[in-house]
C-alpha cells in the first residue's frame, strides 16, 4: 500500500504521536492506528435543516460497514450542509464557504480517503470542489431522489409543479385552497427533488465525471439498493487509497466534456454550468462556456423527465436508470476518462437495457434533437449568458421584443401584477441586481412569474432575462447567468424599459438595440446605474469582495486551484 497519509499523525514514539493515538482510540481495535489500515472520513452533509439530506446518517452507517469490512477505519465527519428550500437569502451564497470549510477539514485531519455524502443542490458541488482542492482519494455517494407523490391521482414533480400550480392560482385556473391542499402530497419520502432538478443533475454529473460507482446516480433514497451501493462504496474507497487513485486522475478535461454531454442527454439543470466550472477551476482545468456549447451542441434529449418532459426520477430508475439513458448516446462520449473503479465510463454504457421507452427514448427518436445548454453572447452579455432550450418554448427561441426592466427582485414583486404595467406577451422581462455580487449570492429567481394580467389571458411563457440563476426544476424561455452582472457594471445595468431586445438561440446571440456610443453614455450616467449596497462585514463582505462572475463558476478568486493535502506544522 505504501505510506499512508495518516501515519504522519500516528507513527512514532514522541509526545505528539502519543497524543494523536491516545485521544483517537476510543474503543477501536488496537491495530486500527498501526499504520496499515486506511483512515477514511465520511464527509456527511446530513442535517435536519437540509430536509433532502436528513437520511444521510443512515447512509453513513452502511458506508462505515463497508469500510470496516475492507480493512479501513471509518470516521463520521459532519460538514457544512445547505438546504436549498429553507435558507435565506440563497444557498448559493454559502456554496463556496461550505467548500472552503470542507477543504480545510479534509486537509487538517489524519485521513487517507474521503467518502462524500451529498444530495441537496449545493452539497455535491461543494464536496467535489473541496475534494478536488485537497486531492486525496475520494468517492461520491449521491443521496438519491424521493419517491413520487400524488395529488388527486396525478404525479407531482418537486419544484416543477410548485411553479406550475402557483401560476395557475395567479391566473385564476385553480383556487389557492386547492394549491395548498397539494402541499401535503408534494414530499412523499426521504430524498431530494424527484425531477431532473439540480440535485439529480449533480448526481448525474458526479457519475459522468467518474466520481461514483457507475450505476449509483438516480437510485431512489428509500430504495434498499441505495444502502447496498453505499456499503460497496465503503469497500471501494479502500481500493482507491491502495491504488492512490486521486480526483485529479479521474476528473480530467475529457471527463467534464462527458459530464456536459450527460447533462444534455438527461435534460439537466442550468446550475450544473456554474458548479462544473467551479470544480474544474479547483483542478486547474481550463473549462469554458464554449466547452459547454460545443460539447452539448447536437446532443439529443433521451429522457422524458420533468421539467423538460413528463416523468420523474423513480420512473427513470424503473426504466433502466441513468446508465441506460447515457448508453443511448454512447458514441458521443470520450473513451479515455476512468471512473473510481479504474475502468472507463464508456465500459459501463454497453448492455444497459431500456425497460420503458416512454421514459427513455430510443436513440432514433429522441425527445429533442438538440438539447444542450446554449451559450449566448452579444452586447447584452459580452461574457456570455445561458439558456436551456429543452425547457423553453420553441417559438420563443427567436424573439424580438421591448424590455420591461426590474431593478431588483423586490421591484419586480412590487410592480409585476400592476394592472397598469405596460407589458404584452411580446415583451421581454428583464431582472437585474441578482448576480453573484448584486444579491449577493446569485439566487434562483431568473424564472420570474408572469404578469397576472397576461396569465389571465392564457399566456404561459415569455422571454425572461437576468443575471440570476433558476431552479433546475423550473422551465420556460429564461436566459440566465448574464455576465458581467449588473452589479459588476455589465450592460444589463443599463438596459431601459422600451429598449428592443433580440434573442436568437440558434445563432447564439443576445443583444439590445443600443449603439456603442449610447451604451457608453448610459454607463457614465449615475442615474442609470443599478442600485447596489455592498455588505460591510462577515462572510457576505468576503464573498462580494472576492466572488468571480458566473462565466467562470462564481467561485472566490483566492480559492481557484488547490493546496494539496500536506500540512507542514505539528499541532503541539
Amino acid at each position: 500500500m505504501g505510506g499512508l497519509r495518516s501515519t504522519e499523525w500516528y507513527d512514532g514514539q514522541d509526545r505528539n504521536s502519543y497524543i494523536h493515538r491516545a485521544w483517537m482510540r476510543r474503543g477501536t481495535p488496537d491495530d486500527s492506528l498501526d499504520g496499515t489500515k486506511p483512515q477514511i472520513a465520511i464527509a456527511n452533509t446530513a442535517s435536519d435543516l437540509t430536509p433532502c439530506n436528513m437520511h444521510l446518517d443512515e447512509v453513513a452507517e452502511s458506508v462505515k460497514q463497508g469500510i470496516w469490512e475492507a480493512g479501513g477505519v471509518p470516521y463520521n465527519l459532519p460538514v457544512v450542509s445547505l438546504g436549498e428550500t429553507v435558507v435565506k437569502p440563497t444557498a448559493m451564497l454559502w456554496r463556496n464557504m461550505a467548500a472552503m470549510a470542507m477543504e480545510e477539514m479534509f486537509r487538517a485531519n489524519p485521513v487517507d480517503g474521503l467518502v462524500l455524502l451529498g444530495g441537496c443542490d449545493k452539497t455535491i458541488p461543494a464536496l467535489l470542489m473541496a475534494a478536488a482542492s485537497v486531492n486525496i482519494p475520494a468517492i461520491v455517494v449521491p443521496g438519491g431522489p424521493m419517491l413520487t407523490g400524488h395529488f388527486r391521482g396525478e404525479a407531482l414533480g418537486c419544484g416543477t409543479d410548485v411553479w406550475r400550480l402557483s401560476e395557475e392560482v395567479r391566473g385564476g385556473r385553480i383556487t389557492n385552497g386547492e394549491f395548498l391542499k397539494s402541499e401535503a402530497s408534494m414530499i412523499r419520502s426521504k430524498g431530494h427533488c424527484n425531477t431532473m432538478g439540480t440535485a439529480s443533475t449533480m448526481a448525474v454529473v458526479a457519475e459522468a465525471l467518474g466520481m461514483t460507482i457507475p450505476g449509483f446516480a438516480g437510485t431512489p433514497a428509500p430504495d434498499s439498493r441505495l444502502l447496498s451501493m453505499s456499503h460497496e462504496t465503503g469497500r471501494l474507497i479502500i481500493e482507491l487509497v491502495k491504488a492512490n487513485r486521486r480526483p485529479s486522475d479521474i476528473m480530467t478535461k475529457e471527463s467534464f466534456l462527458n459530464a456536459i454531454i450527460a447533462v444534455a442527454a438527461t435534460g439537466g439543470s442550468t446550475n450544473s454550468v456554474v458548479h462544473m466550472l467551479a470544480i474544474a477551476g479547483r483542478l486547474g482545468i481550463d473549462l469554458t462556456l464554449e466547452d459547454f456549447d460545443d460539447a452539448g451542441r447536437d446532443v439529443p434529449l433521451m429522457v422524458n423527465l420533468q421539467p423538460s418532459g413528463e416523468f420523474l426520477m423513480d420512473d427513470l430508475y424503473r426504466a433502466g436508470g441513468v446508465l441506460a439513458a447515457l448508453s443511448q448516446v454512447k458514441e458521443l462520449f470520450h473513451a479515455e476518462p476512468i471512473t473510481v473503479t479504474g475502468k472507463p465510463l464508456v465500459d459501463y454504457l454497453t448492455g444497459q437495457p431500456v425497460y420503458d421507452e416512454t421514459v427513455i427514448f430510443p436513440r432514433e427518436v429522441p425527445l429533442m434533437a438538440d438539447a444542450g445548454i446554449a451559450v449566448l453572447r452579444g452586447n447584452l452579455a459580452p461574457r456570455g449568458a445561458i439558456i436551456k432550450p429543452a425547457a423553453a418554448t420553441a417559438e420563443l427561441l427567436q424573439h424580438v421584443g421591448p424590455a420591461v426592466v426590474f431593478d431588483s427582485i423586490e421591484d419586480m414583486r412590487a410592480r409585476l401584477d400592476d394592472p397598469d404595467l405596460d407589458v404584452t406577451a411580446d415583451s421581454v422581462l428583464v431582472l437585474r441586481g441578482c448576480g453573484p455580487r448584486g444579491y449577493p449570492g446569485m439566487p434562483e429567481v431568473g424564472n420570474m412569474p408572469l404578469p397576472r394580467k397576461l396569465l389571465e389571458q392564457g399566456v404561459r411563457d415569455m422571454v425572461r432575462i437576468s443575471d440570476a440563476r433558476m431552479s433546475g426544476t423550473a422551465y420556460g424561455t429564461v436566459i440566465l447567468h448574464v455576465a458581467p452582472e449588473a452589479a459588476a457594471g455589465g450592460p444589463l445595468a443599463f438596459v431601459r424599459t422600451g429598449d428592443i431586445i433580440r434573442l436568437d438561440v440558434e445563432g447564439r446571440s443576445l443583444s439590445f438595440d443600443v449603439t456603442d456610443e449610447e451604451l457608453q453614455e448610459r454607463s457614465q450616467s449615475a442615474a442609470s446605474e443599478a442600485a447596489y449596497a455592498a455588505p460591510t462585514r462577515g462572510w457576505e463582505k468576503l464573498y462580494v469582495d472576492h466572488v468571480m462572475q458566473a462565466d467562470t463558476g462564481a467561485d472566490l478568486d483566492f480559492l481557484v486551484g488547490s493546496s494539496g493535502d500536506r500540512v507542514s506544522r505539528e499541532s503541539h
